[in-house]
Formats: structure tokens, sequence, C-alpha cells
């Protein structure tokens, strides 16, 4: 296959050929719908806390805070799964090998639906014991619980929706992903208001409204998917699969440490979450607010850690490894940008951001609270920046083992110093593990990149 016959059918497939012009064009271009994506997100995930607590209560803010560390343990192995998926299109799509490509796709989707709906089981089963566990207090047990019950029914729609967008960012398409959800954030956030101020359905509302977005969402990308893998033709005499043990095999490689290391990030804040819920409903409440907007400033880095993933893939499978670098100082350069808008942001405004997802005499504490983390952790933000972006490098090029000892140090760290600094210290130790585990993690990341196996890693 010449070069321009590869180029040209690269060009049928996406939207963004990232194996060709300046690398930071290419990766800014490719970033930006990213980031916006991400925005929206997070949008919709803040809007879910304010009206919470702004229209039902306190306690509401702290029952959807409590069963959050769950909610994102499934959408971590969603998110894992999918990445697996995404790190082998982008591949894929960079030597123009379009019939595995599409055989990629068709593998990823019925294998991770199959893990979606065992989830789903195993889920309603621990649901209530794993609340428990977690020493949930009694007052927002039942909402926490209603609440977690829901959100576990729609993991199906969860799961198709994140594989549609890893596949998109692999084809180097990022501009489909966003108009997907800037339509089921606005729909999120339309019947989050809905459903808890007209039909005061509560805190189970906020999760009704979750599940009715990420379903429509999810059958909306689907078809999408479904007219663009249409469009992608196969090459002469090769056969295109419906699924492809091989190929399962190669995803796997990928997204089984992927699924370990998003599920082991999500544990860790789970056990965070058993120190918090001890302190009281509110520091829960004021930890939970805090926890989504330092939140959303740590997703800009990841968003641009996967569209760093999507471009190492692509150059590796076009055998251009010498864009990589290049690429890796871009983002860190874009990462530079934000960090220091959020530091500033949150030692000026961090309490009055806390502020507006409540009000009353009870919000006092709770803007304390929220406040004083977001100043602590903030000061971490150059580090986590820095180590996700080089960890971007590593997962794109299928380096994993790499990856996953890089993020389960800071990991491992952050849990233990919170466990060790609480009793002490209060919630202040729990604030200042998050930035002496990021700092850690950083050396490991750095060493990893500097070893250089990530350039011969996962061949398709």
């Amino acid at each position: 296959m010449t070069e321009e016959t590869t180029q040209s059918k690269i060009s049928k497939v996406n939207r963004r050929d990232l194996t060709q012009g300046k690398p930071f064009v290419a990766l800014l271009m490719f970033t930006l719908p990213m980031l916006l994506s991400m925005a929206f997100q997070q949008l919709y995930n803040i809007v879910d806390s304010v009206v919470a607590g702004q229209f039902i209560g306190r306690d509401a803010l702290a029952a959807v805070g409590a069963s959050s560390p769950v909610t994102l343990l499934f959408l971590a192995i969603a998110t894992g799964g999918s990445i697996g998926s995404g790190v082998i299109v982008s591949q894929l799509c960079g030597r123009g090998e379009n019939a595995r490509l599409k055989t990629t796709v068709f593998t990823s989707l019925i294998s991770l639906t199959a893990l979606a709906a065992v989830l789903t089981i195993v889920g309603l089963v621990i649901c209530d014991p794993l609340l428990r566990l977690l020493n949930t207090p009694e007052s927002i047990f039942s909402d926490s619980s209603a609440y977690l019950s829901i959100y576990i029914w729609g993991l199906v729609f969860i799961f198709a929706y994140n594989i549609v967008t890893c596949v998109f960012n692999g084809l180097g398409d990022s501009r489909t992903p966003l108009f997907l959800l800037i339509f089921s954030s606005l729909l999120n956030i339309g019947l989050d208001v809905l459903f808890v101020t007209v039909f005061d359905f509560g805190v189970p509302g906020l999760a009704w409204a979750t599940f009715a977005a990420q379903a429509v969402a999810a059958v909306i990308s689907l078809v999408c998917l479904a007219f663009r893998i249409r469009k992608i033709k196969a090459e002469d005499g090769r056969r295109v699969k419906a699924f492809d043990l091989g190929l399962f095999k190669t995803i796997a490689i990928v997204a089984v440490p992927s699924i370990f290391q998003q599920s082991f990030v999500s544990v860790g804040q789970l056990c965070v979450q058993s120190v918090i819920n001890g302190f009281g409903e509110d520091t829960i409440g004021g930890y939970t607010a805090a926890m989504k907007i330092s939140f959303m400033a740590v997703s800009c880095f990841t968003t641009l850690s996967s569209a760093l993933s999507s471009f190492t893939g692509q150059n590796l499978g076009a055998g251009k490894p010498e864009r990589i670098k290049s690429g890796l100082w871009c983002s860190i350069a874009i990462g530079g940008i934000f960090v220091a808008v959020f530091i500033a942001l949150f030692l000026t405004l961090g309490g009055p951001i806390v502020g507006l997802f409540v009000s009353g005499e009870e919000s006092k504490e709770v803007i304390n609270v929220g406040g004083m983390f977001l100043a602590v952790v903030g000061f971490g933000y150059p580090f986590v920046m820095f180590k996700v972006c080089l960890d971007g490098v590593l997962r794109g090029s299928g380096d994993m083992l790499a990856f996953m000892i890089s993020t389960f140090s800071d990991l491992v760290i952050r849990v233990a110093l919170s466990y060790i600094l609480a009793p002490f210290i209060g919630f202040l130790g729990v604030c200042l593990s998050y930035p002496i585990g990021w700092v850690c993690g950083v050396a490991f990341s750095l060493g990893f990149f500097l070893r250089g196996k990530w350039k011969t890693k996962v061949k398709v």
C-alpha cells in the first residue's frame, strides 16, 4: 500500500489526520472540541449537585456526594474499557487498515455491552452493602441508595456512549462527541430542574434525569457511529467480522490494564470517601461541592492526556514517533495555562464558588470546608497536569504496565496519607494527601517516559 493510498483512506474515515502538519496545530485543533466536551460534561455534573443543594437541601447534596465514588467506579470501568478500543482504532487508522478497524469497533461494542450487563446485576446486589461499608450516615442513606440504584440501571447506556466517544476520538474526530455531549448535557440539566423543581422527585429525580439523558445520548451516538462506519471502505479482499477473538485479545492488552487503573483510582476515592463520611454531613457536603469543581479542573488535564493518546497512537501507527515529543510539549504548554487560571481562581474565589451549591444558615461550614480543599489541592495542579500528559503518551503507545505503575503510586500514597493524617489534623490531612501523591506520581511517569520503551509498544 503506498503512502498516498494510505492517506487517502485515512481522510475518508476521520476529520483530522494527526500524522500530518505541524504537531501543535494538529493537536490543538483536535483537543479544543474535546475540552469543550469535557466542559459540558462537568457542567451537568456540577448542576446535579447545585440543584441538590439549592432546591432540596444540604443533606441532598451530601447524599449525592456519598454515592458519587461508587458511580465513578462504574464510570471508570466504562472509560477504561473504551480506552482500549480507542487506542487500537487510532493505530489502525494511522496505518489505513480499515477492515480491521471496523472489526475492532464491532468487537468492542459486543464485549463491553456484555460487561455492562453483568455489572448492572452485580451493582444492584452490592449497592446497599457498599454504602454501609463506606459509613454513609443514616440521615442520607435512603437517598444515596435510591440515587445509586437508578444510576446502575443506566450502565448499558453509559458504556455504549463511552465506546462511541473513544472510537470517534481514535478516528481523529473530536467534534462529533462534542455535539453529542452538548445535547446530552443540556437535556440532563433541563430534566434536573424539571424533575426536582416542578415534579418534586427529590434526589431520585436527579438520577432519573441522568438516566434519561444518557439513554437518549447513547442511542443517537450509536446511530451516528453506524453511519460513519458504513462510509469506511474495507480493503479489497479483506473481511469485516462482527467479532474477532484475536482483536479482542489485542484490545484487552490495553483495555484490561486501563480498567484496573481507572477502577483502582475509583476504589481509592471510595476509601477516601469513607474517611470523609466520618466527619459528618457538613464536611461531606463541602467536600462534594469542592470535588466537583476540582474534578472539572483535573478533567482539563486528563482531556489533554486523552487527546495526546490518540495523537500518539496515530503517529506510532504511521511510523512517525518523532512527532510525539512535540505533541507532548504542546499539551504541557496548553495545560500550563489552565493550571495558572485554576490556581488563581481557587485561591481568590474558592469559598464563593462552593457557596453556589448551598443556601441558608447551614451553608457556612460547607463553604469553609470546600474552600479549604480547593485552596490546598490547587497547589498540586502543576504536578498532576505534567503527570497525566506523560501518561497520555504511555497509554497511547500501549505501554500499559508503566501507565498503571505511575498511576498506582500516587493513588496509594494519597489514600494512605488520608488515613494517616486525618486522625491528627482532620480534614486538612485529606486535602494535603492529593498534592503530595501527585508529586510522587510525576517521578514514576517521567522515569517511564525517559526510558523510551513506549516507542516500541503495542503493534496491532
